[in-house]
């Protein structure tokens, strides 16, 4: 197997930027601000108790407080763990305080444009906390997301995944598209419109937020939704250390190390990963290596900064999908032209950007991030030989202000983001065939080179207006506009494919309005319209000229939903119902082994129902048990799509399960003992757009027991033992849809799961 050289990543820039960044630090005033753990935005409405049980002050807007004595004071917000903190008023302290997982209704959302309490919000969010992400075996993404209604990733490899988002995205053939994904504020997604987070190392990430349906002016209107990862920036005033080694079944090896950096207006959290894998199949072997830095930096009343540098550096093979005979009887081989080819991927990739909050007043402010990236990849495959390398820059600013307008609160925020990177990518032929078996991929003759210019510019406005106590009216658009640039630079052709592409300005708009029929439920609607424009690769014909007729898939959203706390505040619920009429679809046409042509073959009418409830079954000082519960019905369908004079309206949409539910339990108690049980169940999935086939239903079950207790006024140790798969299901956990069968071999639709497996791993913290 031939792995191409990298060049050398210039890792005393990294260390540098990641010294300046964490050493930030500005002269202290007497006075304390308290902020989200999970997301660093600015709690108001905090109590603020002293000794003596008299509440002192509270937090206003900015999340500032002033004591006047020194002493211990607890901080209480519902919503939040309480805090009992030493605050000096002489010193300036930064507070932070934890979600309470169980409790999530009235925690502030960053993905909303006013980053307000999630029972004000006209739209359908989920939350995964802390505790939900790192339930399982951190390894792999896709139980994490599962656990979201509405959200289904399949999931062949490590590394090969796709996400779709109530059926959106189901039709991309590799990896995730039509939905976009942000890290902090830095894009997951490139300007082709794809998205890659499962190389992300989730124990530094500290919230996730998925947006549902074209909800969102700020990140773009898309039809899918919004994923973002919120990374842990680590406590102020506080060093801390730790290491962890995992190991378990299919040659599975994870060493982590984390260093929390922090004083008392400062505070970062660094992380290093290795993960190894041997994989559960032949050809499937994952080494993969993670360095992120995320910091928090208050400089002033008036100023603070979030840093994020994140590196990757990915070696994957890859063994494909296999047709039914292969699935049934012998699932652990690699398909047979990518394990003969060896097939792999191997990339180094980073990702930085700088956040700066500024507060003009009590009532305005802005936000502005910038960020960039790039991508050296090279990837192995039977058909061709891939080098590619991209490069991205962005910037998005928005200036937020609330004003009174006949006596009404109106909050307003407006802003733009551009986004531009470059792709250069080349491919060469494979000649493995050549060569002895086993020999695997060698790099023969160019067969292309071409280089990619995309950009994309968002100008977004969004407004909510306080009817009344109990009443909001939300309205909100999206402009964009979308470009590409292709180069041919390769000799060899007798035709030049250079071109240009640019779609209509786009121009999406949002009407949602809220009630709250009681302190603690609400209703909501929303009517909002959203776009996916197509990959490049899409847009070209199969003789490689671009295709200037081809349009964006655009969409109506029509969505009511309800969210809040029942019984005594006993059960969480939340619930939605959608409907979303999809204009253009967009369908992979396959011309060939693992090559396809995007086209607009129609119309598909997406409805469905989404339901989350949680509660505690026992709750005291000393052990608590609670269940939470994802349920989603999915009735997705063609309305109009014919291809290739093959009429297929009326057909269920394909790639997309009939329904998932999703039951989690979880304990806790004050021995340190811990556990997470998982039980998920999928319906049968269409795995053609004639629906001749479908993927069978199946249920996996996971289980985890651990013991974490802290040794001392320093040291702390955790220790847990992990089944996944518990009951041995043979099930697909990925599909790719609409597989052909060229040269009379059978489709190679499926992708099996993992058979039952362990880990067992031992984490050692210390506290300076």
């Amino acid at each position: 197997m031939r792995f191409v050289s990298r060049q050398r990543i210039n890792f005393g820039l990294l260390t540098t930027f990641m010294c300046l960044t964490i050493g930030l630090a500005r002269a202290q005033v007497p006075s304390g601000k308290v902020i989200s753990r999970e997301n660093s935005l600015e709690l108001y409405g905090v109590k603020v108790i002293d000794a003596t049980g008299i509440t002192v002050d509270s937090t206003d807007q900015n999340g500032f407080f002033r004591v006047s004595s020194v002493g211990d004071y607890l901080f209480e917000k519902q919503g939040y763990f309480s805090r009992r903190v030493n605050i000096d008023p002489e010193a300036f302290e930064m507070v932070t305080l934890e979600e309470e997982p169980q409790n999530l209704n009235e925690v502030l959302i960053k993905t909303d444009n006013f980053q307000t309490e999630l029972r004000q919000i006209a739209s359908s969010i989920s939350l995964l906390s802390p505790i939900e992400i790192q339930s399982n075996d951190q390894i792999n993404i896709a139980p994490v997301l599962n656990m979201t209604p509405g959200v289904y990733m399949h999931n062949g490899t490590l590394t090969t995944n796709r996400i779709t988002i109530r059926g959106i995205g189901s039709r991309n053939l590799f990896g995730t598209s039509k939905i976009r994904a942000y890290y902090q504020d830095i894009p997951l997604t490139n300007g082709s419109g794809e998205t890659t987070i499962e190389d992300i190392e989730l124990k530094g990430v500290g919230r996730m937020e998925i947006l549902k349906g074209p909800s969102s002016s700020l990140y773009g209107a898309g039809l899918g939704g919004t994923i973002q990862m919120i990374p842990d920036k680590g406590l102020f005033d506080q060093f801390k250390v730790s290491g962890e080694a995992q190991f378990g079944s299919f040659g599975l090896q994870r060493y982590l190390l984390t260093a929390n950096l922090g004083n008392k207006t400062n505070s970062g959290l660094l992380t290093y990963s290795n993960t190894q894998k041997e994989g559960y199949r032949d050809n499937n072997e994952t080494d993969r290596q993670t360095l992120t830095l995320s910091s928090n930096h208050y400089l002033d009343e008036k100023n603070s900064l979030i840093a994020i540098a994140n590196f990757i550096r990915l070696k994957a093979e890859i063994p494909s999908s296999l047709n039914e005979e292969d699935y049934l009887n012998d699932p652990v081989k690699a398909a047979f032209t990518w394990g003969q080819a060896q097939g792999f991927e191997d990339y180094d990739k980073f990702l930085g950007g700088l956040s700066w909050n500024h507060t003009y007043t009590d009532k305005a402010k802005q936000i502005t991030s910038v960020f960039g990236s790039f991508n050296d990849a090279y990837e192995a495959r039977p058909f061709n030989i891939l080098e590619e390398n991209s490069f991205g820059l962005g910037l998005r600013s928005r200036f937020l202000n609330q004003n009174r307008v006949f006596q009404k609160w109106l909050r307003w925020t407006a802003g733009a983001e551009f986004f531009y990177d470059r792709n250069s990518y080349q491919t060469y032929e494979n000649l493995y065939r050549d060569f002895p078996p086993g020999t695997g991929s060698v790099q023969g003759d160019q067969l292309s080179d071409f280089s990619e210019n995309r950009y994309y510019l968002n100008l977004f406005a969004d407004s909510k207006l306080e009817l009344s106590e109990r009443a909001s009216l939300d309205l909100g658009f999206n402009i964009n506009q979308t470009n590409y640039r292709l180069d041919d630079n390769y000799d060899g052709n007798d035709t030049d494919f250079s071109g240009d592409y640019s779609f209509d300005t786009m121009f999406s708009p949002r009407l949602g309005f809220t009630y709250g029929f009681s302190d603690k439920n609400m209703v909501y609607a929303q009517i909002s319209h959203g776009f996916s424009p197509p990959k490049l690769e899409e847009t070209l014909l199969p003789d490689g000229l671009i295709n200037t007729e081809i349009q964006p898939e655009t969409g109506w959203n029509y969505e009511i939903g309800s969210r809040g706390r029942l019984i005594k505040d006993i059960f969480q619920y939340e619930i939605s119902l959608y409907l979303m009429d999809v204009d253009d679809l967009l369908v992979a046409r396959r011309t060939g082994d693992d090559q396809f042509i995007g086209v607009n073959a129609g119309q598909t009418e997406l409805k469905g129902v989404e339901i989350g409830l949680s509660y505690f079954l026992l709750k005291s000082d000393k052990i608590s048990i609670s269940h939470a519960n994802a349920l989603s019905l999915n009735a997705h369908e063609f309305k109009e799509f014919e291809d290739l004079d093959e009429d297929f309206s009326g057909n269920d949409l394909t790639g997309v399960p009939s329904h998932t539910f999703n039951s989690q339990l979880f304990l806790d108690s004050e021995i340190g003992l811990y556990g997470y049980v998982n039980y998920y169940g999928v319906g049968k999935i269409p795995v053609t757009d004639a629906n001749s086939v479908y993927a069978d239903a199946y249920q996996v079950v996971n289980f985890k027991l651990g013991y974490r207790k802290n040794l001392g006024s320093n040291w702390e140790l955790d220790l847990y033992v992990g089944i996944n798969n518990l009951f041995d299901e043979k099930y697909a956990s990925m599909l790719q849809i609409n597989a052909g069968s060229f040269g009379g071999s059978a489709p190679r639709y499926y992708y099996p799961g993992e058979p039952i497996n362990f880990y067992s791993g031992l984490r050692l913290g210390y506290a300076f």
